[in-house]
């Protein structure tokens, strides 16, 4: 605010010193006058603009369940680009701005999300023009011909420009073989990197071994990645939570009983299957199969046509269906046979 009070008292008087000078009429005078005052109080509720943009932002992400260390390496990301962006407008050195990112964790675990958020927020710091994201995978880059790969990989690119260009299982363009056409994908996005380096962010993203050992198996990508971000499997209590956050967003709630059913599925869902754990997916997936249950035991039970405000937001036991439907001590009796 006193940076935007001292741009107006410098353009006053300026204006004041032509109008002494004999350089401008009383009439223009007040004219500039005005338009000075106009032009600073437009700035000055941009700038305000933009930080409330941001705050909201980082409360959109401050929301989501667990996530500690990545939301803490968002804000470092953050504060390297705003003091970056200080030193240029004083004329001190300042680093150039590379932000390919590698995302790595199991399905379900925020990193899709986390990727929208600071799209936005690369936007509102002027980093990016669009903050939007294009979400690909192989299908959306391999071609079925020579050429035809490095076409369909320029024009998600070029999507992408002015945004983030998003890869979910990365890996998978470097599992056809020698003659497979994913390599030539790998190169023109090396290439775009290069050509574009300042006009769009690529994210990689994926499970840690298989993303580890993809870098490791193309020398010239892991030095063009600077910034690594490890997405951990939710606890048990953050996919409670989760689940509880999700039904009341639908206006539903668990019973205790659910709740415990719940809890003790998926305590022994991560010990005997933890390999293919997909954490929010898994949730979304009961969730949305325990509200279709419910509305059907409601509807069998349904007496007189009065169906209580108390039954249509709860979540009994009964609905939440493990595996199929089949009973939880049978489904953990088979996981313990099939060494899970």
């Amino acid at each position: 605010m006193i940076k935007q009070v001292s741009l107006l008292e410098k353009g006053m008087k300026n204006i004041l010193n032509q109008f002494e000078n004999g350089r401008v009429s009383l009439a223009d005078a007040m004219r500039l006058l005005n338009q000075e005052n106009n032009s600073v109080n437009s700035t000055t509720k941009s700038s305000n603009g933009n930080q409330q943009s941001i705050q909201e932002l980082f409360k959109d992400l401050d929301q989501l369940i667990g996530l500690i260390e990545v939301k803490k390496l968002v804000r470092e990301i953050f504060a390297y680009l705003q003091i970056q962006n200080e030193r240029k407008s004083q004329g001190l050195l300042s680093d150039s701005i590379v932000l390919h990112m590698i995302f790595k964790g199991n399905p379900g675990t925020g990193k899709t999300t986390v990727a929208r958020v600071l799209g936005k927020l690369l936007k509102e710091l002027q980093i990016l023009s669009k903050g939007h994201m294009i979400e690909v995978e192989r299908a959306d880059l391999v071609g079925e011909y020579i050429g035809h790969t490095a076409q369909k990989t320029r024009e998600q690119v070029k999507k992408a420009l002015g945004g983030i260009l998003f890869i979910d299982e990365a890996y998978s363009l470097n599992r056809g073989g020698e003659k497979d056409f994913g390599k030539e994908a790998i190169d023109t996005l090396v290439k775009a990197m290069e050509d574009y380096k300042s006009e769009f962010i690529l994210i990689l993203a994926g499970y840690s071994d298989e993303i580890d050992d993809f870098l490791m198996a193309n020398p010239g990508l892991p030095s063009r990645f600077p910034i690594k971000i490890i997405f951990p499997d939710y606890s048990n209590q953050e996919l409670l939570d989760i689940a509880e956050l999700m039904l009341e967003e639908r206006q539903y709630k668990l019973c205790n009983k659910a709740k415990n059913k719940l809890q003790k599925y998926l305590i022994h869902y991560q010990k005997y299957n933890n390999h293919n754990f997909s954490n929010a997916r898994l949730i979304r997936n009961l969730i949305e199969c325990a509200i279709r249950k419910q509305a059907i035991r409601l509807m069998k039970g349904k007496h007189n046509n009065i169906i209580t405000r108390h039954e249509l937001i709860t979540i009994t036991e009964f609905d939440i269906e493990i595996e199929g439907g089949r009973n939880f001590d049978r489904v953990h009796h088979i996981w313990k046979e099939r060494g899970w």
